[in-house]
């Protein structure tokens, strides 16, 4: 298939707002698919390459002297070869050889072809394929129920391979992705309560109660000796916490998966900063900097697999093996008690508690109700599309950030607000280095951003507003934290934004 064809599915997709619209120009796409295009096609409609980070930047691409061609002719297989020789070129003179390949490609693309592929590279590629919109095309492509597409996805991590698989031989290859001990699957995620009342009558009280900790989400793996340690995003930082992994190695059992919360502690036992507990992920060694664990959640043990499992039984394998590590947690409480655990959770430093039905069974990668998050303020991840200059003291920062919820649908971010409230210092500084390296655009006021930064906003609501095209905006908005170990795709959505309306 040539990659023009491509470069139109991604132009509809991205010219429309219609969910349906989406799913039916993917659909038609993957259908007319060769087995093997299929991996790089539905990787590169969903803002990826398949082979990952190839050390291509924006300024190498920029400074290519190739002249695009008028008629297409370049295939998908073409340019997913090349990609792969890029990538797998390194030592003395790799970065001229990148060059020649580069522009050997481009020379034979047209104006919208090299765009697109500009974008793909540079990781601005965004069409509105996001994961949710593509599962379903795979489903209808393969005539298949969505649910095992879904599922698939969600313990290999990786689209492309599910869709090959559901393509290729549907359920039954689909049914071949397992709970892969030392692969990571995505987490289970939860929704906003109203309040702690309300998430405990909407379980009907069939539920555990937990700290909700200000740390940072970890994904353990023991098989033996073996141990990875994940991020939220899956990314691996086993080499930088070996304080985690030799207390893992510790435990009394030869396989095991755990979902849990990692943070630095004072002396006092209180809970660090987040930015502390983040800047341990990308060191080189613990320095005096130690992390502690807090296990919420058992996935697999000594070769069960614990996924479909209810909470309360994953809880019962996790209190086995890893008691004192447990998160602190209540089962069945009453309403008072419930109220009490919440109190004393605030009162030790931390953000809230986690409201769980303990019959749901993990529900890797979805936000449902089942798990229930409690704070005693709202907050929203929200994506930063600009930042105007400030004026008086901050004259010369980058100051009033513009403020976007996620479109379920893969559109671009759906602005709700501003805020220049909540800003230190350093962080005024941080944002004025930073954020020129994503500029998209710039005015005499703004500098606009490429939909990268997730910061976390606190707010006292949000009202009905005309302003901003999402008809809501952000009441009493100011900066709690930016969030690095979130991606744009991990924002709340504009749903999420909505439902804090009053009534």
């Amino acid at each position: 298939m040539l990659v023009s064809r491509i470069v139109d599915t991604s132009r509809a997709v991205g010219a429309t707002r219609s969910r349906k619209v989406k799913i039916e120009a993917l659909r038609t796409l993957l259908a007319d698919l060769e087995p093997e295009e299929v991996e790089p096609v539905v990787a590169w409609l969903s803002g990826e390459l398949r082979q990952g980070r190839i050390g291509i930047g924006w300024r190498t691409l920029a400074d290519l002297p190739a002249t695009p061609v008028d008629h297409s002719t370049v295939t998908v297989a073409e340019v997913d070869g090349l990609l792969t020789e890029v990538a797998g070129t390194s030592g003395s003179g790799s970065t001229e050889r990148r060059r020649t390949l580069l522009t050997d490609l481009f020379t034979r693309t047209t104006p919208d072809e090299r765009d697109f592929l500009v974008r793909l590279l540079t990781g601005d590629l965004r069409q509105g394929a996001l994961e949710g919109i593509m599962t379903d095309a795979i489903a209808a492509a393969a005539a298949l129920p969505v649910e095992p597409v879904r599922r698939a996805f969600m313990l290999s991590g990786r689209l492309p391979a599910t869709a090959t698989a559901a393509l290729s031989g549907g359920v039954e290859a689909l049914g071949a992705f397992r709970l892969e001990v030392g692969r990571p699957i995505r987490p289970m995620l939860a929704s906003p309560a109203e309040s702690l009342a309300d998430a405990w009558t909407e379980l009907g009280g069939d539920v555990s109660v937990e700290y909700k900790l200000d740390g940072a989400r970890i994904q353990v793996h023991r098989n033996g000796d073996e141990i990875h340690i994940f991020t939220r995003t899956l990314r691996e930082i086993t080499g930088s916490v070996p304080e985690l992994v030799e207390l893992v190695v510790g435990l009394p059992c030869e396989s095991a998966v755990f979902d849990g919360e990692t943070l630095a502690l004072t002396d006092s036992g209180r809970p660090r900063p987040f930015q502390e507990t983040m800047s341990r992920f990308g060191a080189e060694s613990a320095r005096e900097l130690l992390l502690h664990p807090y296990f919420f959640d058992c996935l697999h043990l000594d070769g069960i697999d614990l996924l479909d499992a209810p909470l309360e039984q994953r809880l019962d394998a996790l209190e086995t093996v890893a008691p004192q590590h447990r998160i602190p947690g209540l089962r069945r409480p009453d309403a008072d008690t419930a109220a009490t655990h919440f109190d004393d959770a605030l009162a030790a430093g931390h953000e809230g508690v986690m409201v769980k039905s303990l019959s749901a069974p993990y529900a890797a990668g979805r936000r449902g109700r089942a798990w229930q998050k409690v704070k005693p303020e709202h907050t929203l991840d929200l994506v930063v599309l600009g930042a105007e200059w400030g004026y008086g003291r901050r004259t010369g920062y980058l100051s009033n950030l513009h403020l976007g919820a996620r479109d379920p649908d893969g559109g671009d971010p759906i602005m709700v607000g501003k805020t220049f409230k909540g800003l230190t210092d350093a962080l005024l500084q941080w944002q004025t280095d930073e954020f020129p390296r994503h500029e998209r655009a710039r005015d005499s006021h703004t500098v606009f951003l490429h939909p990268r930064i997730v910061v976390e906003i606190e707010l006292d609501g949000v009202q009905v507003s005309s302003r901003y095209p999402g008809g809501v905006a952000l009441r009493f908005a100011r900066v709690l934290r930016y969030r690095p170990d979130k991606d744009p795709a991990d924002a709340d959505t504009i749903g999420a934004v909505r439902a804090l309306l009053p009534g």
